[in-house]
């Protein structure tokens, strides 16, 4: 089976084209700027903003299913209307498609958030991610999409660097106890992903980790896990803050959860486990 990774060079989509490859899959990737390191994955120069390019790429690769990881921030062409152009031309070549969400779609004003919740964003990057979910799901049907959370492992996401830099002293600000997530390992993350695409299933799904966590409990849990001293991150409010966005989401993965094999452990087990 051909997996095409559309964002591969990036955190979740190296460890994406990884365990395919593991898997035994002929493995495809598209970067924007610069391929990613693995050998063992074609590389191919892609920008979700040009159609012709979008449609040269998906005939050259010919694959079974397309991951969709790309990130575009709140670039609109690229979050919004990148992904719906993606879905069209999977839709037309009759591919499975798997799209990565964001909980970045909901306010926070029901905290707790299942795949019936409607998006309700209150950032332009979370306007752009619900678009693409519409729009996407309204040109290929039986598309998935698998709105997710912070995702954590290896040192490498960008929480963990703040972690770091904050418990260095090179970096100002603080983690915030009011700032709530359900955060996910990316090892479990991709194996869900890959797992999600290889069944039938269409829609929405939740895939984030099992615990609620403050970005100031998760940062003390990288800092326990790292060795780092952790009473050298300073913690502050989020509502005390200039920064936009929702508090508290917590996105419930339970209905998701029973289609998979793939546990979607809480972050104080893979704190304690994961490399």
């Amino acid at each position: 089976m051909t997996t095409l990774i559309i964002g591969g060079s990036g955190f979740l989509g190296s460890e994406l084209v990884r365990q395919a490859t593991e898997a035994g899959h002929t493995t495809a990737a598209t970067y924007a700027t610069k391929p990613g390191d693995a050998s063992t994955a074609a590389w191919h120069h892609l920008d979700l903003r040009n159609p012709e390019l979008v449609d040269a790429v998906l005939a050259e690769v010919r694959p079974r299913v397309v991951i969709n990881v790309s990130s575009g921030a709140a670039d609109w062409a690229i979050t919004a209307q990148g992904p719906i152009r993606l879905a069209m031309a999977a839709a037309q070549h009759g591919i499975r498609l798997v799209h990565v969400s964001s909980d970045a779609i909901f306010s926070g004003s029901r905290v707790h958030y299942d795949e019936s919740c409607l998006p309700d964003p209150v950032t332009p990057y979370g306007a752009a991610k619900a678009a693409a979910e519409t729009g996407m799901l309204a040109v290929h049907p039986d598309a998935a999409v698998a709105r997710t959370s912070l995702i954590i492992g290896h040192g490498r996401s960008a929480h963990e660097q703040t972690v770091y830099q904050l418990a260095a002293g090179t970096r100002a600000g603080a983690l915030f106890t009011d700032d709530v997530r359900c955060p996910v390992y990316v090892g479990d993350l991709a194996a869900a992903l890959l797992e999600l695409a290889s069944l039938e299933t269409a829609g929405i799904h939740h895939i984030a980790g099992a615990d609620a966590v403050s970005r100031f409990e998760l940062g003390t849990l990288i800092a326990g896990r790292d060795g780092l001293d952790a009473s050298r991150l300073p913690a502050g409010l989020r509502a005390d803050s200039p920064l936009p966005g929702a508090l508290d989401v917590r996105l419930d993965s339970r209905a998701t959860q029973q289609k998979l094999r793939t546990t979607l452990r809480g972050v104080r087990e893979f704190c304690r486990t994961a490399i």
